[in-house]
């Protein structure tokens, strides 16, 4: 054996579940394509939202409490600012099913939060354009999440506790033996007890067929603006907000620059989303159709942004059926541990699933919970 475990790719999830698997062994290598936190990587962007109040099944709150924890304790370890808190807001049509869905998940898991009518709105947050029937839920424990930091530091703090870390190594295949667990880079091969797949959009290569039958890689966009008045998009007065009305929807985070707004629409979770065959080769520029689109939905949501896109970019993510993950084994007695799938949505709760793929592909702990995750839902359609 070479060692104990192998983390195919090292972006928002293999980062994290490297991290954590130094913490109980030491012998974990990490393997990553290109390097970690790469502008190609779907961690690029900047940031992502954090949230405790998510729309889903209840089973989901308590990886965003692990999540949240974990996320403290990378920047104890690392001294890197990561987490900013600046609330969340999600803003809908008074009693429809999108917001009443939100209240009762919040209800069932006993989420802080605050229901705010759209005059409580205007007041606290007039950067806003609202419709008249328009409400808020707001969670005061919502934030923003530095993604290059988040993965930088998850690897480094990896590699101080003893992982070893393979950069500019991309994984052809792996192969199950009955010693173990045959990885293959070109023409290198090494052998493990088990395998992590956590390479996003570029998993499907590395599955078996009854999982690429259920997974499509998805091209996400994300998109900026500059704001007519800096001060009124700080992470003081601007919490993160993520807002539906019909098939108009968008999401978005302070100016982290000062003055760049990032407010992209929520292409992949409404079915608008591009398939996309090659990750390595997602389209990066927007179609006109896509600029056209953006435009619209922000020149009426936030008027205090200049209605130009100023910056854009595309990356892959994989996704499922079920817009569930894929966490847990690959096949009954396989070697080969699956943390990919997440649709879009996997980084916020990013330290809570590698916490989770590390001890379960270790043998150190089986967590409960996770039947709306594991992959063998799947297995016998």
């Amino acid at each position: 054996m070479d060692a104990k475990l192998a983390v195919i790719g090292l972006g928002s999830i293999g980062s994290m579940a490297l991290w954590q698997a130094s913490k109980l062994s030491d012998s974990a290598v990490g393997f990553e394509a290109a390097t970690p936190a790469h502008g190609r990587s779907a961690v690029g962007g900047d940031t992502r939202m954090f949230r405790m109040i998510y729309e889903g099944i209840p089973e989901y709150y308590p990886i965003m409490e692990r999540s949240r924890s974990l996320w403290a304790e990378l920047e104890a370890e690392t001294g890197q600012d990561i987490l900013t808190t600046t609330g969340s807001l999600t803003i809908g049509t008074a009693n429809s099913d999108y917001i009443n869905g939100l209240l009762e998940t919040a209800r069932v898991n006993g989420a802080e939060h605050d229901v705010l009518s759209r005059e409580e709105i205007t007041e606290r947050y007039p950067q806003h354009n609202l419709r008249p029937d328009d409400c808020a839920i707001y969670d005061p424990r919502g934030g923003v999440l530095r993604t290059d930091r988040a993965v930088s530091a998850a690897v480094a703090a990896a590699r101080a506790n003893g992982a070893t870390v393979l950069q500019n190594t991309p994984v052809d295949s792996i192969t199950e033996t009955e010693d173990g667990v045959v990885v293959t880079s070109g023409d290198r091969t090494w052998t493990f007890e088990r395998v992590i797949v956590a390479s996003g959009g570029w998993s499907r290569r590395l599955m078996p067929d009854h999982l690429k039958a259920v997974t499509d890689t998805k091209r996400i966009i994300l998109t900026w603006f500059i704001a007519q008045d800096g001060t009124q998009f700080s992470p003081e007065n601007f919490p993160i907000f993520c807002r539906s009305y019909g098939d108009r929807s968008l999401f978005g985070a302070h100016a982290v620059d000062g003055v760049t707004v990032k407010a992209s629409v929520n292409a992949p979770l409404d079915g608008r989303a591009r398939t996309t065959p090659d990750p390595d080769s997602v389209p990066r520029e927007l179609t006109r159709e896509e600029i056209a689109k953006v435009t619209d939905i922000v020149t009426e949501f936030l008027p205090g942004l200049i209605p130009t896109i100023v910056r854009s970019d595309a990356f892959p993510d994989l996704f499922t059926e079920d817009k569930h993950p894929l966490l847990g084994w690959m096949d009954e007695n396989s070697r080969v541990y699956c943390a990919t799938g997440f649709s879009g949505k996997g980084f916020k709760m990013a330290t809570g699933y590698g916490h989770i793929a590390a001890h379960e592909a270790l043998g150190k702990q089986t967590i409960e919970g996770l039947d709306f995750a594991r992959p063998n839902r799947f297995k016998t359609r």
